[in-house]
């Protein structure tokens, strides 16, 4: 049987510290330490226990020498809510931790728990965080890293798409990743991504609202109907709406300069403000305010103001259409 490493860097380290809130990263933490001690030894024995099953002396069961000397990982969740005398039993547990047995931990973080916390960090833990995402640049980054982790070119927009498509939720985004990477070949740009989720309520709003400031008032017409019929909420159109408009507004009145530091000076993207450059052509800052006005409106009646939501919404599309073209004539 291998002996065991010390690197901290180590799945196979004694202790594993799990730090953060976010579910998806925190199985992926435990799944690389079980990885690497079935890899050492396939008969590795894994018990998973959440921090109610944890009692008292059940530790030391869990750790005592094994007649087969076996390889162990114990995984304990919600370490934060261990009680005070099985906190006692870990904290003296990481004093002498046992020959071919993994502890790991999976901790929220913040002040419940601290002490436990601070113990496995003197300890010397393996820690790996992981942060629950709440900004949209933090899941943009986490869907790039997942192509690249599978070996896979994705373009900007074809991430920012998905991100726009599926929302916040890590799971189901690594789930499309891998559903692409699975079905598709070559480098995965934003059609792919449209042909894929073109149903979401994300998806569905963002298309109409980038048809109507284009001046496309067909095409937006159209995949606004589309979005109507599968369910997509009224709101999520006019709040499309209104970022399209307002992305062309900020850009128009910046400064020029690279897509970097407009990136920076507008908090955009640097593939966004290529996208929106391109999207600018025919629209004035009249059109601008005209389209804000027509946006308001629909949101206005969209959430109550009005006896018709989907008219509010036709008409607003067409405004936005028509102010987009007013500079091209």
């Amino acid at each position: 049987m291998a002996t065991r490493r010390n690197s901290t860097d180590d799945p196979l380290a004694p202790l594993t510290l799990a730090v953060g809130q976010e579910d998806l990263l925190l199985d992926r933490a435990v799944q690389q330490v079980v990885a690497a001690a079935r890899a050492s030894d396939a008969d590795t024995d894994v018990r998973d226990l959440t921090s109610d099953q944890l009692q008292p002396g059940t530790l030391a069961e869990l750790t005592s020498p094994s007649l087969f000397a076996e390889r162990k990982v114990v995984i304990v969740r919600n370490a934060q809510d261990l009680s005070a005398d099985t906190i006692k039993d870990v904290k003296a547990y990481l004093d002498a931790p046992a020959e071919e047995i993994t502890l790991v931990l999976l901790h929220a973080g913040g002040a419940k728990g601290k002490g436990l916390l601070d113990a496995a960090r003197k300890a010397g833990a393996r820690e790996v965080a992981c942060p629950k995402t709440t900004k949209p640049a933090e899941r943009l980054s986490f869907v790039r890293s997942e192509f690249r982790a599978l070996g896979r070119s994705a373009s900007p927009e074809a991430c920012q798409a998905l991100v726009d498509s599926i929302g916040s939720d890590l799971r189901e985004l690594a789930s499309a990743v891998s559903q692409l990477v699975a079905d598709v070949e070559g480098t995965i740009d934003e059609a792919v991504v449209g042909r894929y989720y073109t149903g979401r309520a994300e998806a569905s709003s963002f298309a109409v609202a980038d048809r109507a400031v284009e001046g496309r008032a067909a095409e937006a017409l159209e995949a606004l109907r589309w979005s109507l019929s599968t369910g997509v909420a009224p709101v999520l159109i006019t709040s499309a709406l209104a970022q399209g408009v307002r992305a062309i507004g900020k850009l128009s009145s910046a400064r020029g300069g690279r897509p970097a530091d407009l990136a920076r000076e507008l908090g955009m993207p640097p593939w966004k403000i290529d996208r929106v450059r391109q999207q600018m052509r025919g629209w004035t800052p009249d059109g601008v305010a005209a389209a804000l006005r027509a946006v308001a409106d629909a949101d206005a009646g969209v959430k109550g103001g009005g006896d018709d939501p989907e008219y509010a919404l036709e008409k607003a599309v067409v405004a936005v259409a028509r102010a987009a073209r007013a500079g091209r004539r």
